[in-house]
């Protein structure tokens, strides 16, 4: 027989037979378990511990043959390793305001807003529009939600200028927006207001009315869109056409849920009984509604009278925004006329300034009528009168980029011009002036003194005898001629005189550059200037133009000048050590004056 007795020291097992199940528990044999499992665990986790040591001094040995064995590195290397390490740059994804993708954003998040500002209110007021479509609209609804979810992220991952440089840095740009304002307002357009769905059902569209919070997206795509486009007083324009429509159509809509309030047809004020057609149409709700807000806003009338006292308020408070509303408009439309017009306003004033000037001083009617079909010429075909004024708002950079953009390959046609230095030719563009002349007129007569160089950007000259009929040649686009007299090359048989007639055969617009622009810009190339004298020297030779000069009258010749030069020098000086002795005699002699007047006023006063 088995059994089991459980004492404070250990749990011991007896074997005894039957015999032996009378006697005593004390006499019976016993086995002590429990200590043979704790001795046997000693023996095993002293066995393991052995083991364990044998393999952490096999791994200590050849680790330490191994450091023996690798050469050691270099104190610098050692420094190196010990410098903390730099995170690499931020690598990750930025906008930059400036370029076209977030333009290209605004247009997207602007369509989704414009969705939700025309709809949302449209199907909360008119149930028909809501109930027709409920499938489609919740599709768009989820469609723009994602869209103003994706245009948060944008806004997180937007850079901004400091210190006219972009910030890249993301922790940054997220401070920035979350502590913005229009975080705020954005998390509001955002805010799950849907779930209103599972209570009342899907025809309650007016509870998704936070999504018109994002309209500033709206504001910046136009403002961004105003600046991109070529003809902005246009846009401006459509612009103002889209507000007054969105404000009439929102006026709308609230006409029509007051008439549902009230009753429909309950008074001549409200909208009609929808129980009768053609009224119970929605095109037509919708129509009625738009054309008596068009009516109340432009303040026209010719509405029903209201009858009741909320009819009137309303009425009232329509009429008084409409006078707001449509004041600003209008002045806004007559600023914008009058700045598309501002260029033929300007323009128109000149002539007329002109033609007062020829009246007042007696000129003859067929040069009176030569001059107003050169202006006409110049409104019809848009030419400017004065360039350096319209660009005189940009900085010099950004002028001498246009320059070079617009005349810098018709500089260098002209072969004087083709072997100069790149800051020569800049110099040079900036000085060309545009000028265009009528048929018949004279660009210089033979025997006039050089004082400009042209060049054809369009139109045909004629190179004529002194008849003025003859012709020897014809100069069309691209061509040029004085540009050697512009240089002063000394031994010139001509003296920088013109040589030819040179006619305009129509209106021509020809680039002129003037000598005392070269000369003032060579001033600055002394090097140029050497070459470009040269190089006119070599054209007058070809032709014979120019006087050959022994080397010794040069010299004599640059000595001259030279010792005149020393000589104004010296003389310079000497007056002005003459000069400075007489102010020194002055300050002398005005003071001893003042000391002797103040003695002669103590004289004076003590007596």
């Amino acid at each position: 027989m088995l059994f089991r007795r459980k004492n404070r020291d250990a749990v011991s097992i007896y074997v005894a037979t039957p015999s032996q199940s009378s006697a005593t528990n004390e006499s019976a044999p016993r086995v002590n378990i429990f200590a043979i499992i704790l001795q046997s665990r000693a023996r095993i986790l002293k066995w393991f511990r052995q083991k364990t040591a044998v393999v952490d001094t096999h791994e200590e040995r050849v680790s330490s043959a191994q450091q023996s064995q690798k050469p050691e590195e270099p104190p610098a290397k050692k420094e190196q390793d010990k410098k903390p390490t730099t995170k690499p740059k931020n690598s990750e994804w930025i906008i930059n305001p400036a370029e076209g993708f977030y333009f290209g954003w605004l247009v997207v998040i602007t369509v989704a807003v414009m969705y939700n500002l025309w709809f949302v209110i449209g199907r909360a007021c008119f149930d028909e529009l809501q109930t027709r479509f409920v499938t489609y609209w919740l599709i768009f609804d989820y469609v723009c939600d994602g869209i103003y979810i994706c245009d948060t992220a944008v806004r997180l991952r937007t850079g901004f200028l400091e210190q006219g440089l972009l910030v890249e840095d993301t922790v940054r740009l997220r401070q920035q927006y979350v502590k913005s304002t229009q975080f705020k307002v954005d998390a509001i357009s955002l805010f799950p207001t849907d779930i209103s769905y599972l209570m009342f059902g899907y025809n309650v569209p007016i509870c998704r009315i936070n999504r018109v919070l994002r309209i500033s997206r709206v504001f910046e795509c136009f403002d961004r869109a105003e600046t991109r486009t070529s003809y902005p007083n246009l846009f401006r324009i459509a612009i103002l056409v889209l507000y007054i429509i969105v404000i009439i159509h929102w006026n709308a809509c609230v006409f029509f849920a007051l008439s549902h309030f009230i009753g429909f047809g309950s008074d001549r004020w409200v909208y009609p009984n929808i129980s009768s057609y053609p009224y119970n149409t929605l095109s037509r709700k919708y129509i009625y509604s738009m054309y008596w807000s068009t009516l109340t806003l432009t303040t026209i009338g010719e509405t029903p009278m209201p009858e009741q006292d909320f009819e009137y308020i309303f009425q009232i408070f329509d009429f008084l925004v409409g006078v707001l509303i449509f004041a600003t408009i209008v002045g806004n439309v007559g600023s914008m006329i009058s700045n598309m017009n501002a260029a033929k306003t300007e323009f128109q004033s000149r002539m007329d300034s002109v033609k007062q000037y020829m009246l007042f001083r007696e000129v003859s009617k067929p040069l009176q009528k030569h001059i107003i079909k050169w202006f006409d010429y110049l409104w019809t075909n848009k030419k400017s009168t004065d360039e350096k004024q319209v660009l005189s708002i940009l900085p010099e950079k950004l002028r001498a980029e246009i320059a070079i953009n617009v005349h810098m390959d018709t500089l260098k046609r002209v072969a004087l011009f083709q072997d100069c230095e790149p800051g020569l030719l800049v110099e040079l563009v900036l000085r060309l002036s545009p000028q265009v002349f009528s048929p018949g007129d004279y660009i210089c007569r033979k025997g006039d003194v050089g004082k400009e160089m042209y060049i054809v950007k369009e139109g045909k000259l004629a190179v004529v005898a002194d008849d003025g009929v003859t012709q020897f040649c014809v100069l069309g686009d691209g061509s040029y001629f004085g540009e050697i007299s512009i240089l002063n090359i000394p031994g010139n048989k001509t003296g920088n005189r013109r040589t030819a007639n040179v006619r305009s055969i129509g209106y021509s617009d020809l680039f002129c550059l003037s000598k005392d622009d070269l000369l003032q810009v060579l001033s600055d190339y002394p090097d140029a200037k050497k070459k470009l004298e040269e190089k006119g020297k070599q054209m007058l030779s070809k032709d014979g133009m120019i006087e050959e000069k022994k080397e010794g009258d040069e010299v004599i010749t640059t000595a001259n000048l030279l010792e005149k030069c020393n000589s104004l020098e010296r003389t310079v000086e000497r007056l002005k050590t003459q000069f400075s002795r007489l102010m020194a005699e002055h300050i002398d002699l005005q003071t001893s004056l003042k000391q002797r007047i103040h003695q002669l006023e103590t004289k004076l006063g003590s007596s």
